[in-house]
């Protein structure tokens, strides 16, 4: 007997098993000895080392897979839909290179371009789904064999298929909002969507149950695999985003609690290349980036993000995507003080220079060229970056994405693949303990409690003004303190926020230190869209906010349709829509407007 996928949405396997049970471990995921047309056989998988297998394949779908990969918008880090469709970033590049992401960036979603990307991301969550589901079938035939697999890691397998399961449906949620649900019992995809909120009570179940059945720790020691603080902070993200303050406060205040997270002492250790600074402290959440592990294509790497390094000019070859805007460049600058200028000068927005390293007198607050590679400032520890790194500055601008970058120190890079200069194994955050922090600030916001949301703000910013971007002759010196005299390309300056806050003041600072501390991760536009200022924020940013207007700056952008209440979730992909019909009648409903 064999088991086949029932998604027929789903290209390529639906789960695969690994050589061994040495490969466990979550940081290498590797698909191996799959078999052709998305089946397997099922007396290979009937047992625990199948089981197993089924769950790595799960939890490699966080990223890019070969059974998806039809184009970008299955990156982990939703840089195609959290950051180009935002104010932080453009698509970058240069116009002739992945157009749909055009379509993407200027709210044209219904274009067959913008479809294709669309439905890409579709099937990559459902490919997730389908996996995590694959596993909990599985271990239900395995453990009906008295003896087969330990008690204690049969419930540590269900509660982390458990969790990728509530993952996967969260993230089509953020998309869509209105989606099916599907379970491992469930027999036909065909299956009508659910409303927002029906979604999130499903989800957070799944949570809930997967907590009950965590360890405190990872399971068998092996970074990256999820654990009941993992859920819990995953579910009090889900609470913000269904708008449910008062239980988000319960929930993030017993992750902040536990103490089994905490900030890294520095910015510089968040993104990394580096072995030994990996699933460290501050990871709750992450794609496990793999290279040089057996795979001769390199692609267990950072494949969702390998178009996002400087082009050709630089040390990395390609490709020049996910460009910085000039509005997230303008927005670190700060005043007398070390805060952003954005809440004091009124034309923060006018600069349309490309802001460079003679630009030294303009102080900004470190985290700037941790994002941002500027041409005169060092890249990591890559030398200064420089104008012959863009490919476009016309199109694109003159920045690069920095974030996801690896150290030339640090061994990340990948010895094989197409242009393996690009690929690296720095790991995606999907969910670090600044972002769980920066909700629980919100969270405090909303209840009432300014001065605790203040507090947090400025233990972010403490952090912040660790360390800056040093000139990067070696490891040592990639990060410097902010008064070192080896800078000579920045004035660095950030500081703390003087109290008291009342609650507004309190909601405008979070959000703005969210956009300052988690800039370019994927973020930005899920934040606007949740907090029900999209429309305003997206439409002047595009036609003129505090002194600039970026369809002046990137002309493509003029072509930008308005943003009005339809693009507060993306239309269902067509495609999948026709798959639903049964009958002549489509299981799905499109969203409003669409």
């Amino acid at each position: 007997m064999r088991l086949m996928s029932r998604h027929k949405w789903l290209t390529g396997t639906a789960v695969a098993i690994l050589a061994s049970a040495t490969l466990y471990g979550c940081k290498d995921f590797l698909n191996s000895n799959a078999n052709p047309l998305g089946t397997l056989d099922e007396a290979t998988l009937r047992t625990q080392v199948g089981v197993e297998g089924t769950l790595i394949a799960a939890y490699r779908s966080l990223d890019c897979t070969n059974s998806t990969n039809g184009n970008w918008g299955c990156a982990a880090s939703n840089w195609v839909w959290g950051s180009a469709t935002s104010d932080d970033a453009y698509k970058g590049s240069e116009a002739t290179d992945q157009p749909p992401i055009d379509q993407i960036e200027e709210f044209h979603w219904t274009t067959p371009d913008a479809q294709g990307y669309l439905n890409n991301k579709w099937s990559a969550m459902y490919e997730g789904v389908a996996r995590a589901n694959a596993t909990l079938r599985l271990l239900a035939q395995v453990s009906a064999n008295p003896g087969a697999i330990p008690a204690t890691d049969a419930a540590g397998i269900k509660g982390e298929a458990l969790f990728l399961r509530a993952h996967f449906h969260f993230e089509a949620w953020k998309m869509w909002g209105n989606i099916p649900y599907y379970r491992e019992d469930d027999t036909d995809y065909r299956k009508a969507n659910e409303t927002k909120a029906q979604a999130i009570t499903d989800i957070i179940k799944d949570l809930d149950d997967a907590i009950a059945l965590l360890p405190d720790k990872p399971r068998g020691g092996q970074a990256g695999r999820a654990t009941k603080w993992t859920a819990m902070a995953y579910k009090g993200k889900v609470q913000m985003f269904a708008g449910n303050y008062p239980a988000a406060l319960t929930t993030l205040r017993a992750v902040q609690a536990s103490g089994v997270y905490a900030l890294e002492s520095s910015y510089d250790r968040v993104w990394t290349g580096f072995k030994d600074l990996e699933n460290g402290k501050e990871t709750v959440l992450a794609y496990e980036a793999s290279v040089n592990d057996g795979e001769p294509n390199g692609n267990n790497s950072n494949y969702g993000e390998r178009l996002n390094l400087p082009h050709s000019g630089s040390p990395f070859g390609c490709c020049g995507f996910h460009q910085p805007s000039q509005n997230l460049v303008n927005f670190f600058r700060v005043d007398a003080n070390g805060l952003p200028s954005a809440l004091s000068d009124p034309n923060w927005n006018a600069s349309n220079a490309n802001f460079t390293a003679a630009s030294n007198t303009v102080a900004v607050d470190p985290r700037l060229d941790w994002t941002v590679g500027r041409d005169g400032v060092p890249y990591k520890d890559w030398g200064p970056h420089s104008s012959g790194w863009i490919r476009s500055a016309a199109y694109g601008g003159p920045y690069s994405p920095k974030k996801n970058a690896h150290e030339k120190s640090s061994g990340a890079q990948s010895t094989v693949g197409w242009t393996n200069t690009q690929l690296n194994s720095v790991n995606i955050h999907i969910l670090r303990y600044a972002d769980v922090l920066l909700l629980l600030a919100e969270a405090e916001a909303e209840a009432g409690s300014p001065e605790a949301a203040r507090l947090i703000v400025n233990q972010i910013r403490t952090r912040a003004a660790q360390t800056a971007q040093g000139p990067g002759t070696d490891r040592s010196t990639i990060a410097v303190p902010l008064n070192s005299p080896s800078i000579t390309w920045a004035t660095y300056r950030i500081g703390t926020y003087p109290g008291p806050w009342d609650q507004a003041t309190a909601r405008q600072n979070v959000r703005i230190e969210r956009r300052l501390e988690l800039a370019m991760e994927g973020q930005r536009f899920f934040d606007l869209r949740r907090w029900g200022i999209a429309d305003a924020m997206l439409n002047s940013y595009i036609n003129g906010m505090a002194g600039g207007a970026e369809k002046a700056r990137r002309t493509q952008l003029a072509s930008a349709e308005t943003f009005i209440s339809k693009h507060y979730l993306f239309p269902i992909p067509d495609l999948q829509i026709q798959l639903s019909t049964v009958n002549g009648t489509s299981a799905l409903t499109q969203n409003p407007g669409w």
